[in-house]
């Protein structure tokens, strides 16, 4: 399709992009996130082997005061699990921004006609990793206090603050003034930003379940800790590399169908402002309906005749 004929989608046509866009970008985009998440659940691993309880951890456990006949119970083995969490609960939300990013960048510039490599995306995400923070940590406070007033603007916010990530990352918009712009975006189109989030979280949720539950479900049933914690980082790890793409694209798809309506931008309007050459044509989007033809000016049959011509030609 034409960069000058690009034109609002409908939910599922937007979703529909998302997956072009996605199986196209397919290998630029697992390699972007699994360079960022594979050492995290890789860590997840360390962490967990090594607060596998021994025969004297279990027999510190098991003893009793010698005085109340209590059981005892060893702190040391709480402190190092809550430790353990914390780090990895830090190190995957750091790579999760990371890697969120990088697919946004790798997906947009699929969208206006441009290949980009994997490592440019994580640089690019590397860049941005600051304001992703901030944003993230301002999203989850006005969300999560909206949940906590009756649940109903808690939903609002979350559609409204929809496309808060690509506006920062695409407009150079930070903080407040992103969640603003999105809001200002999203005015209008409330339900169907919502459907189609809605839509490709599900759809993510399904995959991701799947990937999970083919490792974690078979070797977590076998009477072995070590190969249960394997087999679920190895799931865990698979679907973040396959779901985080996914829904980037998916939000992505949903910010520039909103700039294309409510702002009339073209691809090679929106390239240059994003500063991506187009190097071909988007080939995402299914073709605009033909417009009918005026009353009377239809051919006898098709193809027309040879010397054919409309009656007010």
């Amino acid at each position: 399709m034409d960069a000058a004929g690009l034109r609002p989608l409908g939910i599922g046509e937007m979703l529909d992009v998302a997956i072009k866009l996605y199986r196209r970008r397919f290998g630029t985009l697992v390699r972007a996130v699994a360079v960022v998440i594979g050492p995290i659940y890789g860590l997840l691993v360390i962490v967990q082997l090594s607060l596998i309880p021994t025969q004297d951890d279990i027999a510190a456990i098991e003893s009793t005061d010698p005085v109340t006949g209590m059981p005892e119970f060893d702190w040391g083995i709480l402190w190092a699990f809550v430790a353990g969490a914390l780090v990895f609960g830090l190190a995957y939300f750091l790579a999760s921004q990371l890697a969120t990013a990088a697919s946004f960048r790798v997906v947009s510039a699929g969208y206006l006609g441009e290949d980009v490599e994997w490592r440019d995306s994580l640089r690019f995400a590397v860049g941005r990793l600051r304001s992703l923070v901030w944003l993230s940590f301002l999203l989850a406070v006005f969300i999560g206090v909206g949940f906590l007033l009756c649940i109903v603007p808690g939903v609002y916010l979350f559609g409204a603050y929809a496309v808060a990530v690509p506006v920062l990352l695409l407009e150079e918009l930070r903080g407040r003034a992103a969640m603003k712009r999105s809001r200002a975006l999203v005015s209008g189109r409330w339900w169907p930003v919502v459907a189609v989030i809605f839509l490709g979280m599900l759809l993510a949720q399904i995959v991701s379940s799947v990937l999970t539950g083919i490792f974690t479900i078979p070797l977590g049933s076998a009477d072995n800790e070590v190969a249960s914690i394997l087999g679920n980082a190895v799931g865990s790890t698979l679907s973040a590399v396959v779901v985080t793409p996914f829904t980037a694209a998916v939000t992505t798809v949903v910010y520039f169908d909103l700039r294309v309506r409510k702002e009339g931008f073209d691809l090679e309007l929106l390239a240059r402002e994003v500063g991506v050459a187009p190097a071909e044509r988007a080939m995402f989007f299914p073709p605009p309906a033909p417009p009918p033809p005026p009353s009377g000016a239809q051919p006898p049959f098709w193809p027309p005749p040879p010397g054919w011509r409309p009656p007010d030609a």
